[in-house]
């Protein structure tokens, strides 16, 4: 059993107990790992009001969710885990304001011209396949046959019965909504892009 998943013996008991819903034990964790989050959290944002609103809702989920600590297993990763995400949800809720957008899409024009290239990664394939299922039906066969099959303009129109035009006009804007919606919903471009935003702000 490797170190982070071991407890002290009091932590453990801690741990039990919160398990159980005893506040005490809560209080106790929370200092513990409330000075061990703080500093990574503000790292990943910037703006300290932010945080601390970031913090009390990891410890929230810690409290809602503490039938579900496995005291076989690393709290400390645990607890990490629900903090990174907390975060990333932040991130991603701050990506739906509209003004946000346009703001990351002209500040990272050169990264968001990656996108493109990052989405056809294999390891990209589950929120590639997520964007696709979102496009309207004849858009979507269209992307499939062109950029997923490899056909061209005039194959795909064939098999569609569309004219080669209309299948290069339907596979732009196929394009355009799937980086958009890549780009938006990645937890790397998102993190990267709106802590670089917050730290120029």
């Amino acid at each position: 059993m490797s170190p982070d998943n071991l407890h002290d013996k009091e932590e453990l008991k801690y741990l039990e107990d919160l398990k159980d819903g005893h506040r005490d034990a809560f209080d106790f964790i929370y200092v513990r790992y409330s000075k061990m989050l703080l500093p990574k959290m503000q790292r990943m944002v910037k703006l300290n009001e932010v945080v601390d609103e970031l913090l009390q809702d990891v410890f929230l989920k810690v409290w809602l969710n503490r039938a579900k600590i496995d005291l076989d297993q690393s709290f400390k990763g645990w607890i990490f885990t629900i903090a990174q995400n907390t975060v990333y949800g932040y991130y991603r809720s701050l990506a739906q304001d509209v003004k946000m957008q346009k703001h990351l899409l002209e500040t990272f024009a050169e990264f968001y011209d990656q996108t493109e290239d990052y989405i056809f990664n294999k390891e990209r394939v589950e929120l590639l396949n997520q964007a696709i299922e979102k496009l309207p039906a004849q858009r979507k066969e269209i992307f499939k046959l062109c950029r997923i099959e490899g056909k061209s303009y005039q194959e795909a129109a064939e098999i569609l019965s569309l004219s080669p035009s209309t299948v290069s006009n339907q596979l732009v804007s196929a394009t355009k909504y799937i980086k958009r919606y890549v780009f938006f919903h990645s937890q790397e471009f998102i993190v990267f892009c709106i802590a670089a935003y917050l730290k120029v702000k």
